[in-house]
């Protein structure tokens, strides 16, 4: 039986030399130090991983190479048989090795992305690696830096409640020479606040009643926080009576119920009142003390044209000099002082002015009794005390 011979098979045997080395460099990637290479992950060891690119050897990226992540674990990040993208650093090391980055090739994809959502004002989304010196290490692809005063809206007093979260942020400046990535969240968390704020202030209208926490106190008035944005409680809108100071009324932290006054949208700012969520004791006063009723109330001060009296519930009305007694007063002194007891007539409620006419002539008519004016006394006689 004759053999029978495949005339397109050639034998390496009548090769030479050069044809030889031709052939093998003909199956050879051909690339220089720079470029971006695509390979499979075939070895992981603890301080170095080895990637077939189609080179004459395998390449190896070293474990600082792997990642953006100190003391990363290789087997953390690759696994074999893994398809890869990798910087080529050094054709033939310094062991004649071919030394390539994956750190370094995601670095390059990543900076293009990265400048790209710069210059369109989008946000980027990392995980905190690294609490440093200063502020936050963010994996956006690259290290990006967080300043500590542009992480939130407030200084924050513990960075390290942040390592692991995930972070939504805005690239406010890049370097590429220096290789420098800032962030701000604090600028997010401000365009979301205005959000909620424009929503919030749209939808309130006067006379409306919403619970809210006070968020701060100041001499003024105290700030309430409606949930998102705050209004402001002047100080005279705390209480129907006087008021000193705010922390009289209300405490930080404290819950209350609050009406709504005024909304301004172009100025953002909400006008509250606490006060008009009690009923005004005035109202109250017509219908426990109306005109014509005589009550008790204590002499609170005393004045030229007459004395002040406390009817109760911080309503104070006057007694006009010339309602004090049927006889001629000169001084309100003649008559009581303070702090004594009266029997007195309501005559007038004025509500708006919020002013109470009160008359002890007119209430010692009505009980029978005799007001009794006591003489003036003379300058010589005070001399003669002070003597």
């Amino acid at each position: 039986m004759s053999e029978i011979q495949n005339t397109s098979i050639f034998s390496l045997d009548d090769m030479n030399d050069e044809e030889m080395n031709n052939l093998v460099d003909g199956t050879i990637t051909d690339f220089d130090e720079g470029d971006l290479v695509s390979g499979t992950v075939t070895k992981i060891d603890k301080d170095e991983v080895l990637v077939d690119i189609g080179f004459k050897s395998e390449g190896v990226i070293p474990v600082r190479e792997l990642s953006i992540r100190k003391d990363a674990n290789p087997a953390d990040i690759v696994s074999v048989g893994d398809s890869i993208e990798a910087l080529v650093m050094t054709k033939e090391g310094t062991d004649g090795r071919l030394v390539l980055s994956k750190k370094r090739a995601e670095y390059e994809r990543a900076w293009s992305r990265i400048e790209e959502k710069l210059q369109s004002g989008e946000n980027v989304e990392g995980e905190v690696i690294e609490v440093v010196k200063g502020g936050l290490i963010l994996d956006i692809g690259l290290r990006g830096f967080l300043p500590a005063s542009l992480v939130d809206l407030r200084r924050v007093k513990d960075l390290h409640s942040y390592m692991g979260t995930s972070i939504e942020a805005r690239v406010i400046e890049m370097d590429r020479n220096r290789n420098n990535v800032v962030l701000s969240r604090r600028v997010v968390l401000e365009e979301s606040r205005k959000a909620e704020r424009t929503e919030i202030l749209s939808k309130l209208k006067p006379g409306m009643r919403l619970k809210g926490t006070v968020s701060s106190i100041v001499d003024f008035g105290a700030f309430v926080d409606l949930g998102g944005i705050d209004g402001l409680v002047h100080i005279s809108e705390l209480s129907w009576n006087h008021v000193n100071h705010p922390s009289e009324v209300v405490k930080v932290g404290q819950e209350i119920e609050v009406e709504v006054l005024d909304v301004d949208l172009n100025r953002e700012r909400i006008s509250l009142g606490l006060k008009q969520t009690t009923e005004d004791p005035w109202r109250a006063l017509v219908k426990k003390y109306p005109t014509g009723a005589v009550v008790e109330g204590t002499v609170t001060k005393l004045v030229p044209f007459g004395a002040f009296v406390d009817l109760g519930d911080g309503i104070e009305g006057l007694v006009h000099i010339s309602e004090m007694a049927h006889k001629h007063v000169d001084q309100p002194s003649q008559v009581t002082h303070v702090g004594a007891k009266v029997q007195v007539k309501v005559m007038d409620i004025d509500l708006e002015r919020r002013r109470i006419s009160l008359s002890m002539k007119s209430a010692a008519e009505t009980l029978g009794t005799e007001i009794e004016v006591a003489p003036l006394e003379k300058p010589e006689e005070k001399a003669e005390d002070a003597e």
